[in-house]
């Protein structure tokens, strides 16, 4: 009788190895990070929390709490999350809001939107046939579309709302956008320079490199990153280039390092007491994202057009993380309040806790505001 250890032949099968990554420290993403299959390591992603980490290939939503406080969720309240991204904040809205609230969301990245979509629809059933879906959490009405957040007021009339009762966006790149080699947005793993939320603009970060002039460059990574070594890092770029196309983050990375006099050994090796600091090639990384991106000019447009999308006594929560994004929302809200469309304001902005910050590094940089519009 034939064993379920023997081949056909009689002979004993051939043990089947587990599969192992090339060599001890593999640089593959998807080869090097437990918590991208969650299946198979059960407990890994907690373990990565625990440890003051994200879990690759997730996002923790910042400042849920103060979010939450501020912006006051109520039974009935028509809230529209405009970057909802993979829905951390939008599921705690869904939960106050209740079987009479309804939420829109709104994102620009097609790829985002699909696994939120996918997300949503395990608590979820089809409600009609405008693109709504009823969830089981709170039974809450529950609508996604594809479109950047200055677009906010074009969804009022199609989704025969009035106003939205509370109105919030959460800026800036998710850590499920980051840890993605493929979107380019992270100078921790090789990728295309490709930066872009939405796959629909017509230019990536690599053809930005190619074509801006050494002034251009250098006024975008001083303009929209404070970076100290701007024209250094322009000139470098303008130089390398001539040479060799600069289509990969690994390489861009090379260059920044070139152009500030270090070597990857010297920032590894740094003293303890400079562990904190930013890496070298994050601002210039954070520029390239919201050129590309036309950051700033998007959100000047959607601080224009909120308050008239929000109704009498709606609230409104802008998280940045960005000390220019952070005053045009600062300055929205302060000049609101000077005419009359805002009735309050928060005083200080709010930050994340030291406590939060230890669960969650990447919410350092955050800051929370809010307004509320004025009745009438």
């Amino acid at each position: 009788m034939k064993t379920n250890n023997e081949s056909p032949s009689g002979s004993p099968a051939p043990r089947r190895r587990r599969p192992r990554y090339s060599g001890a420290h593999p640089k593959r993403f998807d080869q090097r990070y437990k918590e991208l299959d969650p299946a198979a390591y059960p407990g890994i992603q907690g373990h990565v929390l625990a440890q003051g980490r994200t879990p690759a290939g997730t996002h923790v939503p910042v400042l849920v709490e103060e979010v939450l406080a501020a912006l006051s969720p109520q039974p009935g309240d028509v809230v529209a999350d405009c970057t909802i991204g993979y829905g951390g904040h939008a599921l705690e809205f869904i939960q106050r809001i209740g079987p009479t609230g309804r939420l829109v969301g709104l994102d620009v990245d097609a790829a985002q939107l699909e696994r939120t979509a996918a997300r949503f629809a395990a608590i979820t059933r089809p409600h009609d046939h405008s693109g709504s879906a009823t969830t089981a959490v709170g039974q809450a009405s529950v609508s996604l579309h594809r479109s950047h957040f200055a677009g906010l007021g074009k969804f009022l009339a199609r989704e025969g709302i009035d106003g939205y009762d509370i109105i919030f966006a959460d800026l800036g790149v998710s850590s499920m956008q980051i840890d993605d080699p493929s979107r380019g947005f992270s100078y921790k793993y090789d990728g295309p320079l490709d930066m872009r939320m939405d796959d629909r603009l017509p230019r990536t970060a690599a053809d930005l490199l190619a074509q801006l002039s050494v002034d251009e460059l250098s006024a975008c990574f001083a303009d929209l990153a404070d970076e100290p070594h701007a024209e250094r890092i322009a000139k470098c770029i303008v130089r390398l280039r001539a040479v060799k196309p600069i289509s990969r983050t690994g390489q861009l990375v090379n260059l920044v390092f070139e152009a500030k006099g270090l070597s990857r050994r010297e920032w590894r090796d740094r003293p303890t007491d400079q562990r904190g600091r930013l890496h070298p090639a994050a601002r210039t990384f954070q520029a390239l994202r919201m050129l590309i991106n036309d950051e700033m000019a998007g959100l000047a447009q959607f601080l224009r057009i909120a308050p008239h999308c929000l109704c009498s006594g709606g609230r409104i929560g802008v998280i940045s993380f960005h000390s220019g994004e952070d005053r045009l929302v600062d300055n929205a809200f302060r000049d609101g309040v000077q005419a009359g469309v805002y009735a309050a304001m928060v005083g200080a902005p709010i930050r994340p806790t030291p406590k939060e910050i230890t669960a969650n590094p990447r919410s350092r940089s955050a800051i929370f505001r809010w307004a509320v519009k004025a009745a009438g």
